[in-house]
């Protein structure tokens, strides 16, 4: 690390230079590719390292990869070891009020799964990969301020404050990054975050008592309850992690809000109510409910995710979106392998920057309105008559023109096609849907072939071409 009060030797050795904010999913895998294509890497991470002191859980613990992040984990060479730890997930596992629960797969078979994955798990073996192509990490570094005139960043750390010299920064330290807000005070980013009114809490179903999961492990639980759902995720270990979503506040239409249900005797009320059998899997409710955080779910929006060849922001400090659709992370792995191939293209860190943002911004905006969107299928309509009828026409016409009529879920989780470009077609794909299911109530009802010169009018063949 550069003596505090140095400034760094940009250039000396013609040896391109990058400083990456934050060690977690995305600083990691970022340091791994700049790494392996011969950059000097330096990460600063403001908390201690995982692999010494743990992962603090709480909150956001399990994420799904799916191919976008599987795409890039194998660019980093690290997909061997994240799917040796990972969960497969075939499709949803709906537990309604009253009734079996049934699956809703993704896909059409095996070959078109999710990956349950610890966010724990997940960052040390991404930390692993980065030191191992060569990026130096300091922990227990947090960014304090940044002279970008000076190209002098301060971390505060290890008993003392630390003024190292860089020579572009990339922001990858999340929806409450402090780059950002180092780099609004030097220009206006059109920085908003719209907030859902939504929150959540962590639960866990632990193993069985001997020792295997509790409820079918291949799957992803959902709880729908209308305004509000229950959710679990597998782990290796055989746990769930169960998160709950709801209201913040009392919004006045008689469902729960955690302003209604402030506590474990209410939680556990609540479960005796609405999640009847979901409450025996969960023996440490009490305990959890009181001692897990309640989080806040938001949107965040900037219109400018660069300053010049200065510094760079990806992934959740570009664009933190709600977890619904399972992609942010994949998102920001996403966005790692862009920027890569943006700095492979041209030695000019604002030439660089300036293509990556105009290549992911509107993808980003995409997989925003998407994963909101989502929020609503899962808590409300996935038991919904009419959206299993629509999920069955939907089917029958993908197996009809099978590179026209893709399903929105393939093309957002199993392809790697722009986000946007799959947001447009999954908006004319559902206008088909609901003009052809209109008044039916079962698909023998619905002339499926009349549908085919439609489909053929209104969508294109589409390749999986990223």
């Amino acid at each position: 690390m550069t003596a505090p009060g140095a400034p760094a030797a940009a250039g000396t050795t013609g040896q391109r230079e990058a400083t990456i904010i934050g060690a977690g999913l995305a600083g990691a895998l970022m340091a791994t590719l700049l790494a392996q294509r011969g950059w000097k890497v330096e990460v600063y991470e403001s908390r201690g390292d995982p692999r010494l002191h743990g992962f603090a859980g709480g909150r956001s613990i399990n994420l799904a990869l799916a191919e976008r992040g599987l795409h890039a984990l194998r660019a980093a060479d690290a997909d061997r070891d994240v799917l040796a730890q990972a969960v497969m997930m075939r499709g949803r596992m709906v537990h309604p009020p009253a009734g079996s629960p049934q699956l809703q797969r993704y896909g059409r078979d095996d070959s078109e799964v999710i990956w349950s994955v610890s966010r724990g798990e997940l960052n040390i073996t991404l930390i692993n990969a980065a030191e191992a192509a060569g990026a130096d990490i300091h922990f227990d570094r947090r960014l304090e301020a940044v002279d970008f005139a000076a190209k002098r960043a301060f971390y505060r750390g290890g008993g003392g404050l630390h003024r190292v010299g860089f020579s572009t920064l990339v922001g990858c330290d999340g929806a409450g990054s402090t780059l950002r807000a180092q780099m609004r005070e030097r220009g206006d980013l059109g920085e908003r975050t719209e907030w859902l009114g939504h929150g959540y809490k962590e639960l866990e179903i632990p193993p069985a008592p001997d020792g295997d999961f509790r409820i079918e492990p291949n799957a992803l639980h959902i709880w729908p309850r209308g305004r509000y759902m229950c959710i679990a995720l597998p782990n290796d270990e055989r746990t769930f992690t169960v998160t709950l979503f709801m209201a913040l506040k009392d919004e006045g239409h008689g469902d729960p809000s955690f302003e209604t249900v402030p506590d474990a005797a209410a939680a556990r009320a609540l479960f005796e109510r609405d999640f009847a059998d979901a409450l025996p899997l969960i023996p440490g409710l009490d305990h959890d409910f009181d001692a897990n955080p309640v989080g806040t779910l938001g949107t965040l929006y900037l219109d400018r995710w660069h300053l010049g060849g200065d510094a760079v922001l990806i992934g959740d400090a570009a664009h933190a979106m709600v977890p619904f659709h399972g992609q942010g992370m994949n998102c920001a792995f996403e966005d790692c392998v862009a920027l890569a191939t943006h700095l492979d293209a041209t030695p000019d860190l604002a030439a660089a920057y300036a293509a990556f943002a105009a290549q992911r911004m509107p993808d980003a905006a995409a997989i925003q309105t998407m994963a909101l969107d989502n929020y609503i299928e899962m808590r409300d309509l996935v038991d919904d008559p009419g959206f299993l009828l629509q999920r069955g026409l939907e089917l029958a016409l993908q197996a009809r023109h099978p590179t026209r009529f893709i399903p929105h879920y393939a093309m957002v989780t199993f392809m790697r096609i722009p986000y946007s470009l799959a947001l447009r077609r999954s908006e004319i794909q559902r206008r088909i849907l609901e003009d052809a299911t209109r008044g039916c109530s079962a698909l023998e009802q619905v002339d499926v072939a009349a549908l085919d010169p439609v489909v053929e009018a209104a969508l294109p063949p589409l390749a999986d071409t990223p």
